[in-house]
Formats: C-alpha cells, structure tokens, sequence
C-alpha cells in the first residue's frame, strides 16, 4: 500500500521541560465465415493453458520489490474479429478486466489487453470446453481470435517510434490505470524506483486515472508483472508548447475554461504578496483573486500593472496562484483556491531609471510597510525574485540583513509582539549562455545577493521537464540540456561558500524549467516546451505564456508557502518554513551525482547545490500511518543577564519522543528514518565581525542534539548540559559512541537559522533514542548587559518525522495513543 498522507501532524509543544542550561567546557463476427467450434475451442484451451503458464513463470523469475504482495493474476494480450467491442471480454464476477486496444490497420483486428485473475482461470477454460463441445457460449467465445501473452507493446497505444527500444532509457510515460487501483499501482511503481509526479498532476477522467511516471522500460516491465491495474501506456510528449503555438487562436478559451472550473477564495484567506513589475488584473486567471485596491507600488508616479513586452509580474502571479498550468489546462477538474494575491511594484516601469543596488533594502522595506498598511490584519507571504545582478551573497549585505529584520520582525515601528513575516527569495539565474563552451561550473555561479538572507526561504531550481515539441522545427535535432529530476541549468547554487559560515543555500528546489542543446553539442537555447506555463501580461493577445528560471521556481514555493497557511492557520512562519524544508527529498538524479561518494563532504555538496530537495505538499501538510511528523512551536530564553559581566545561557528545552518501542524493537533489524528540523529567526547584526564569525551576526543561535542509542537520559543530559553535572566547571564522562548514521553531521549543519538532518538506524536504535533537547548558541544578544536585549525570548519550531521501512508498519496509532493524555493533534 502507498504512503497515504491523510492524518494530522502531532502537536507536542506541551511537553517541553525547561531546565537550567549551561554550555559544556568543550563545546462476435459480422458476416465472418462460421467457426469450426470444436477445433477454435480446443486451441482457445490450449493457448490459454499455455499463456497462463508462461506468465507464471515469468512472475516466478522475477524478485518482487520489498513489501510489494504477490500479483493474483497477469495481463493477456486477446486477439478479436474485426468489428468487436473489446468490453465484450469483461466478466465482472471472475473480475476480468479489459485494458489496451488497438486495431491492425492491415486486418482491421482488435487486440485488447485483458487482465485475468488466476482464480478465473479454470472458469475460462470450462467456458472454452463448453464451446467446444458446442452446448453454449458462443456469444463470448467466437469473436476471440488468439490469446497470447501481453507485452509491453500491447499496452503501447502512442506511435511505436515513440516507444524506447533501450531497456534502461528513462523517460516521461503516461500510466493509465482503473481509477480504484491508481494507488497501488503508484504504491508498486515507487518500489520499483520511479519517480511518481505529484497528485496534482494526476489527471482523472470518468474511468482512469493518468500518473505521470519517470521511468526506464525495464521498470514499466517489472511493474506490468508485479502488479495490476495498469490498462494502457503513453509516452508523456504532450508539452506546454501545445498551448503557446498550437493553440495560439484557442488560448482565451483555454484560460477562461479553467477560470470556470475553479472556486475563488474570498478575501479572509492568506496572500502571497508579489514584490516585483505589477500585474494586470484583467486576466481572467488573476482578477477574482487580485483586489484592485491591492495593486500597489512603493513609487506613487509608476503605474501598478506590469510592463509590455518585458513583463513578470503577470507570469509570477499565475505561478503564485495555480502552479504550473500545463496540467490544469490539460484537465477538467474543479479545484479550490484557498489563497489570494497582492502586487507591491518595487521596480521601476519602462522609461524610469533603474535601482541603484544602495537603494534595494529601503524599497523592500517600503514595500513590505505599503502592504501592511493596506491589508494589516492579513497573514501573507513575500515573494521577491529580484537580486543584485552577479553579486555573490557568501557574505551578508544590507539588503539580505534588512529582509532578515523584516522575517524577525525588527523593523522600525514593529511592536515587542508584531508578527514574524515569511519570505520566498530566488537564488538568482545563471546568465543566459548561447556558446556551450563558455558555460562554466556550478561554483562558478553563486547565490546572489540578498538570497543569503538566513530568515528568508532561497528557492533555487530544479526540471521535470524533458520533452520538446516534435513539430517545433526550430528545435530539430536539439535535446533537453539536462535529465528530468537534475538541477536547472537556471540555478545557482552555494557550493563554493565556506561551510559551517554560511547558511546552506538554496533550502529547497521547485520547477524551473530546462534549456535545449544543440545536436552538435555547440548551442544552448531556452525552448518554450521545456519552461513551466502562467499567465500572460498580454492578456489579449497572448494570455498563456512560458516562464522560467528560478522567478517561476520561487513564484511556486510562495504558492506551497500560502497553501500551508491556509490549511494550519495557527502556524508562526517559522514552522511553514520549516514544513517546508522538513517536507522536500532529492531526485535519483541528484542524488546519483554523488552515488559513488558516500562521504560527509558529497553530502555537503548535495545540500548546497539542491537544498534539501523538491518540498512535498501533501507531507508538509500531513502525516501517514508510517511516517509521521511531530511538530513544536515554543519560545525559549536564551540568555540571562549578570551583574558586571555580559550575559550568560540560561535555558534549554527536553522533549521526551513518543516512542512505541516494542513496534520498533520487532523491527530491529531494518533501517529506519528519523529527520529533524528545527527553524528560527535571527535579528541581524550585520556588521563587520559578522562576515567571519556568524554568531556576530545572529542574536541567538539554537541547536538540537538527539539522545543516543546506548545512553541513559541521565548521561544524555549530562554530555549536552553542564548544568547536569556535578561540577559543571569541569568535564563529562567520555561520550558514549553515536549510533546510526547523519547525513551531515552538527557541523555541517549548524550554519544559518535553520537546521536539517536525517539520521538512519536500525529499529532497536531507534527505539532508545527517545529525547531531543534544544539549547541554545552564541549570539549577539549574549554580548550585551542591559538584560531588555540579553533576556529576549526566541520563537523556534521543531519538526521531526519518523519513517518506517515500508507503508505497512503503522506508527501513528501506537504513537497517538501513548500521546493522546499529553499532546494535541493540528487542527
């Protein structure tokens, strides 16, 4: 079974013992001539015995994915006479399905893919002999010509020179599957290793659903054997491109089609607030969730709708709203907006004079005080693709620290309890290279400037894209530049900074189109069918437009952003943010980068240049039976004032972790997951130290460290809290050995105000593991006396998700029923 993410995070902010803290010192046929029935049932008979066998020993050569159960029956490829309705073949009582049909164009047959149980197999036989001996069943048995087994190409209904001949070329493929089966069909392809689009992909009609699947041929192969449900096969050709060009004259009803198809949300609903050109309102895909009163500018004189022909405002907010439309204008659900949008204009229109770099950090602030004057009670999102043209963000700026003191809510005029604000900032593209050989490596290409900023989420980019439009001839002989799953070649990324001082940027990943290269391997060249599809400035004469980089990429994680906030309402932004990159996971293509180098430096290099990965709504949003998360959100004192002196730590905070041992203890041997995340947000102090010693920039600093597996809760606390020891002048006990495995380590880890990482170990590990403490760091507020700024509290959020080794082992209820007296469940 898949993982099915319907259940409610836990809330476990209530059981949090503050104690004293101190840092350790060491830190039918129609006119078709009659049958001769004896002879046509006998064969029937024996291609039938035949077929079953050889499909039974096919699932017997086979080694079933882990926890994938055996199939109960297999495919079968029924040759009919021309002129038959496959459905014919259908017996809902031995639950005989029909899949795939084709005709031959030379004799006009029809083959069908038909899935029969093993337990109907005696049935069709007696139906066969029957016949054969001419007592009835002439109606079903007649029209069947041959029955052999299925193959790959009998579920194949695209042009066959679409089909990959390579066993291990990976692509793009339409499963098509019976409604009711669609998630154990994705259940068993994620088994298998495919990559599985989001739900919000899928596409369902009255009787199918469509998953989009990255596979290779072998691995489509093995699913047509271990599992059922699948009923036809599609390469996934179709691009946004269909709608740029070839329905260029059908783009308004395209547009307004869907524009009828959703429900728009009233105004009490959370906003993704757009820093950037303007927007035109009068899309039909915009204005019912766009107020004219909140198309704004930080400049009166400038107009608020976006610019022609340069604009990106528009493209933005289509992004913001409805994600990539490729699939929602391919559909025809209905689906609800629980989200709207604001426009604050902070670049001038054609014809102004352009920014000076000095002025960046006062027009955003500008532009965050216009919003909230205009809508003060609302709960938003910022989202700014604008940055500092080839300045790398290694080091703070006043642009990065000022959207730092926007998120912690340290502006000028903000209130002690003013509420902290969310950020989405774009890491910045690489320049658009036309000669191949001119483009240079990823360390070449740094963040920009103020994507460092540590309260902000950086969005960088990644692909699924990798088709282009066969019948766009400008792009003959040109393929897609990299894989689908990799990173865009848009992204930047902060594989060059120095670790340790600098936060791990970008945090997450989202959809930011592919570029084409040139058959000769010279040429690189954007290519409108590999870019994400929004809505068009030019409302009239190109309402749907292409739009990529890492503008669209953080245009869609505002949108995750503003959909969490609806679903949670009583979240702080550091919790989003946190679910956020709690939720993401890399693609086997990013990780296969660095498959040959399991080391703790390829590990670094991973989150560098991906993040954390490609976020997940459906995990930031709930829990699963066996992989659920548990969320805090407290507020901690890290510091506490002396007389005469600066101040010094003063708390720390244990959470005793849910455990169900005996589930996990059963499990002993197998591998499970535990990922933890703990988000916060700093005030800045940007000055000169801050660019060497980042606890010159941050007013407090907090870490996690978890309980290891072969130490009392005594001899955790005293390795991590010199206030549990009896002298806490002096040293611990040696530290008892770690268990298990991190992927990056508290070093690697502990930069910026935001910390990932995953630990892996055994059940039995796992099941004495059950203490996480939060204690806090140097920071700038600790160099200060007046105890106004040394005693201030720090909000923070703690999400950590267990994860079993596979979908069977139900974790949530144990885990609700030992918490149920003691922590409460999101609403």
């Amino acid at each position: 079974m898949p993982n099915v993410f319907d259940k409610k995070h836990f809330d476990i902010s209530g059981t949090a013992t503050a104690v004293e803290y101190s840092s350790p010192p060491q830190n039918i046929g129609q006119g078709h001539a009659p049958r001769i029935r004896q002879e046509h049932g006998r064969m029937l008979q024996a291609q039938l015995q035949t077929t079953f066998q050889a499909v039974t020993e096919d699932r017997q050569a086979v080694a079933l994915p882990a926890g994938q159960p055996p199939c109960d029956g297999a495919y079968y490829e029924v040759e009919l006479r021309r002129g038959t309705k496959p459905d014919a073949l259908e017996r809902k009582r031995q639950h005989i399905t029909v899949g795939a049909t084709k005709v031959n164009p030379e004799t006009s047959s029809t083959s069908s893919v038909v899935y029969i149980p093993d337990a109907a197999i005696p049935a069709l036989d007696e139906i066969f002999s029957e016949y054969a001996r001419e007592e009835k069943r002439i109606g079903y048995v007649e029209p069947i010509e041959a029955i052999r087994k299925a193959q790959l190409l009998s579920f194949w209904t695209d042009d066959e020179s679409a089909l990959p001949e390579a066993g291990h070329e990976q692509l793009w493929w339409e499963v098509w599957c019976d409604k009711d089966a669609a998630e154990e069909v994705s259940a068993a392809l994620r088994k298998i290793n495919c990559r599985i689009a989001e739900a919000e992909f899928w596409l369902s009609f009255p009787e199918a659903i469509v998953i989009p699947v990255f596979a290779r041929r072998v691995d489509i192969e093995l699913a047509l054997i271990v599992t059922a449900g699948i009923t036809e096969l599609r390469r996934g050709t179709d691009t946004p491109n269909f709608f740029i060009e070839d329905e260029r004259d059908n783009q308004h009803a395209w547009a307004d089609d869907l524009a009828e198809r959703i429900v728009w949300p009233d105004e009490n609903v959370p906003r993704v607030c757009l820093l950037d050109k303007g927007v035109n309102r009068a899309h039909s895909l915009i204005e019912p969730a766009l107020s004219a009163n909140d198309l704004m500018s930080v400049d009166q004189g400038w107009p608020v709708t976006d610019d022609l022909p340069n604009a990106h405002g528009t493209p933005m907010a289509g992004l913001a709203l409805h994600g990539d439309l490729f699939p929602k204008l391919a559909g025809n659900q209905l689906y609800k907006l629980a989200h709207r949008l604001e426009s604050v204009r902070i670049l001038p229109p054609n014809g102004f004079a352009p920014h000076e770099p000095s002025r960046y950090s006062t027009i955003t602030l500008d532009a965050i005080s216009t919003a909230e004057i205009q809508n003060p009670e609302a709960t938003r999102t910022f989202c700014m693709a604008v940055t500092n043209k080839n300045r790398s963000g290694e080091h703070t700026s006043s642009w990065s620290a000022s959207v730092d003191r926007a998120a912690a809510a340290c502006l000028e005029g903000d209130e002690e309890d003013a509420p902290k604000r969310l950020f989405c900032i774009s890491g910045g593209n690489i320049p658009n290279i036309i000669q191949a050989d001119q483009l240079g490596t990823l360390e070449e290409y740094p963040i920009e400037d103020p994507a460092q900023a540590w309260n902000a989420i950086t969005v960088g980019g990644y692909t699924d894209k990798d088709q282009i439009d066969k019948d766009d001839k400008f792009f003959e002989g040109y393929e897609p530049l990299v894989q689908a799953g990799d990173i865009s070649p848009f992204s930047r990324t902060s594989v060059a900074w120095s670790s340790g001082k600098t936060p791990i940027k970008p945090e997450v990943v989202f959809e930011a189109g592919n570029r084409a290269i040139s058959e000769s391997g010279a040429l690189l060249s954007d290519c409108p069918s590999l870019e994400p599809l929004t809505t068009g400035a030019d409302v009239i004469g190109m309402s749907v437009v292409n739009f990529c980089a890492t503008s669209a990429a953080t245009a869609q994680a505002s949108r995750m952003a503003a959909q969490l906030q609806a679903d949670h309402g009583d979240l702080w932004p550091e919790t989003i943010r946190a679910l956020m990159v709690h939720s993401a996971d890399w693609t086997d293509p990013m990780r296969r980068r660095f498959q040959h180098d399991k080391s703790r430096r390829a590990h670094k290099q991973l989150v560098r240049m991906f993040g954390y990965g490609v976020p997940s709504y459906e995990r930031a949003t709930a829990s699963a039976k066996n992989s659920l998360a548990i969320v805090a959100q407290n507020a901690i004192q890290p510091y506490k004032s002396k007389k005469n002196s600066t101040a010094a730590f003063n708390e720390c905070h244990y959470y005793p972790l849910p455990w169900p041992k005996e589930i996990l203890e059963q499990y002993h041997d197998q591998e499970f997951s535990l990922k933890l995340t703990l988000s916060y947000f700093v005030e800045p102090n940007p000055g000169r130290m801050s660019m060497i010693d980042p606890q010159r920039y941050q007013s407090a600093g907090l870490r996690f460290d978890l309980k290891r597996s072969l130490e009392t809760n005594i001899q955790f606390k005293k390795r991590i809290n010199a206030m549990e020891r009896e002298d806490p002048r002096k040293g611990g006990e040696a530290a008892v050995r770690d268990s298990g495995e991190w992927l990056l380590g508290p070093q690697s880890r502990s930069a910026g105000s935001l910390h990932c990482d995953i630990w892996c170990g055994t059940g039995a590990q796992l099941a004495a593991r059950d203490m996480i403490c939060v204690k806090p760091v140097s920071g700038w507020w600790k160099n200060r006396r007046a105890p106004e700024i040394c005693e201030q509290k720090m909000r923070y959020a703690l999400v950590v998700t267990l994860t079993a080794p596979n979908a069977e082992i139900d974790l949530y209820t144990p885990i609700s029923n030992l918490i149920q007296q003691e922590t409460s469940v999101l609403i």
